[in-house]
């Protein structure tokens, strides 16, 4: 196979026309091309007046492959590596392992453990997927919140309802495998070369049942509404861990836990930390959701080819340096999108963004945050960055009228310090609702003075960015986990042999696929 990077493809190509360019770059008849597969397709949008994606693919061609590559070895023309992971041999895990969590992380630890043949039990202290939509949808109809089956405790973990964003970055072979797993479950196929996929969140659900229904035919056991009360230990090693299942209390022994407990699992962190197990505060970033229309972001990313249906919604993606030594920064940004209510916590309001596969709604919703450092903490107790949220999430609560409507303000009226009496044309998608407040109640003044001198950056680079009906709703504070639960090189959590803490909940991932891996990584460390 020949691997042909950089070539410039309209947007209108068809199978012919691709056909016709790659054997142009190789400088061989189309005669002698049997078959063409995507690797890699981005826009490039840097010159509006002619914006074209840029593509790698791979080719196989009749008669000798190699002298074709040497003919072209300088034109981005190379041999191509196939990435084949082979899940390891399980060397020493002879007591079935526990994954605590059905996050990225726990669901990936446990597909790796169970086609390994080690047979995971997994602990998830939420709901299945389905009843998990019932509830949530119930939430966000009602305001009535279940706090053990919410968007982030359950099937999926948090990503569920984040329209399932893979940020990829260089492709390795864990990720490849990842990717492969995702599409064999039901997820779009095109994310196994798009520059920046997403499964969304309506398929979503079907691929995580999907995916746990393999873990479970391999052998491996997944209980819901099972929540960790304690991992148990002797000599530093883990011998076994006591669990809530449907509220009745339970054990089981083990030498091997998985912990993907998510950044949410405030009482989890708080329960470990009083039993010995060690952590430490992790800088994050709070902030608010902007909510543009859809087509405003579409003219300003793709000029005079928006709403070309070969590229779809427009996304973007921002970072300002401030003076001050902060960061503002757009994150998770949802085209064609709705904000959503993801609190875990009774009297508290946090927010989210989500897009279904099509991502065919009115609004563009992305978070905007502030970088939070250890020092803004007040304290250097280890769970000082939970205290912090909480107290901004439950500002927010009540700044929304403590019935878990979001405090919204506009744009226009946020950056000269006005409470906002009125909607203009933007109107919001957050449910159960909203209630005009300034984003100054509810956020500390130094987050507020990074956003406002962030978002005035920010329209300079974006002109037409700053549009004074776009909505700022609060408040936004579960990006990835104040806290790290430490662990050494072996992935063992520090003086606790067995234990490996995992995914973005215990402070080594920053999303679906980074988390993904590492629950790859830690079930590595236990097959041996």
């Amino acid at each position: 196979m020949i691997r042909i990077a950089d070539l410039k493809i309209p947007l209108e190509y068809d199978s012919k026309m691709l056909e016709v360019i790659v054997a142009e770059r190789l400088r061989i008849e189309c005669s002698r091309i049997e078959k063409i597969k995507i690797i890699k397709r981005s826009v490039n949008s840097r010159n509006k007046s002619d914006i074209y994606f840029d593509m790698t693919i791979v080719v196989s061609i009749t008669g000798d492959e190699n002298e074709v590559i040497y003919q072209n070895r300088h034109n981005n023309i190379n041999q191509e590596i196939e990435l084949n992971y082979i899940v390891p041999k399980n060397k020493r895990c002879k007591e079935r392992p526990v994954v605590v969590g059905f996050g990225p992380a726990g669901m990936f630890a446990a597909l790796i453990l169970a086609q390994a043949g080690a047979r995971p039990i997994v602990l998830e202290r939420g709901a299945d997927v389905d009843s998990r939509r019932l509830s949530v949808n119930k939430f966000w109809k009602t305001g009535e919140l279940d706090i053990n089956s919410n968007v982030q405790f359950g099937e999926g973990g948090a990503g569920t309802f984040s329209d399932g964003k893979l940020k990829i970055g260089a492709i390795d072979l864990r990720k490849a495998k990842i990717l492969s797993e995702f599409v064999a479950a039901g997820a779009p196929p095109e994310i196994m070369y798009l520059s920046k996929p997403h499964i969304g969140t309506d398929r979503l659900h079907e691929t995580v049942k999907t995916l746990r229904k393999k873990i479970i035919e391999l052998g491996g056991e997944v209980r819901f509404n099972s929540k960790l009360t304690g991992i148990q230990r002797k000599d530093g090693k883990v011998t076994g861990v006591g669990f809530l299942e449907n509220g009745l209390y339970n054990e089981l022994t083990t030498y091997n836990v998985v912990l993907a407990i998510g950044h949410s699992a405030r009482d989890t962190f708080e329960q470990l930390l009083n039993s010995g197990i060690f952590m430490e505060q992790k800088p994050f970033a709070v902030g608010v959701r902007i909510e543009h229309p859809q087509d405003l972001i579409n003219t300003i990313e793709y000029g005079k080819f928006a709403g070309n249906s070969a590229l779809g919604a427009a996304d973007y993606r921002m970072v300002v340096h401030l003076p001050n030594g902060r960061n503002v920064y757009t994150f998770c940004m949802c085209p064609g999108g709705t904000v959503v209510a993801a609190t875990s916590e009774e009297n508290a309001v946090v927010t989210n963004g989500m897009s279904e596969f099509k991502r065919d709604g009115r609004n563009a919703n992305c978070a905007l945050f502030v970088t939070i450092e250890k020092k803004d903490f007040g304290s250097a107790d280890a769970l000082a960055g939970v205290a912090l949220q909480r107290k901004i999430e439950s500002a927010a609560f009540a700044a929304g009228g403590c019935g878990y409507k979001a405090p919204i303000q506009r744009l226009e009226d946020f950056l000269h310090n006005k409470k906002t009496k009125s909607f203009g044309d933007v109107l919001p998608t957050y449910r159960p609702g909203t209630e005009f407040a300034t984003v100054d109640s509810y956020m500390p003044h130094y987050i507020v003075d990074s956003l406002r001198k962030g978002i005035i950056e920010m329209g300079e680079w974006m002109p037409g960015y700053s549009y004074p009906d776009a909505l700022l709703t609060g408040a936004e504070t579960r990006s990835s986990s104040p806290v790290r639960i430490t662990r050494d090189d072996s992935y063992n959590a520090v003086g606790v042999k067995g234990l490996y803490p995992c995914g973005e909940g215990a402070g080594y991932g920053g999303g679906i696929l980074s988390s993904a891996v590492d629950g790859i990584k830690c079930a590595e460390h236990i097959l041996g």
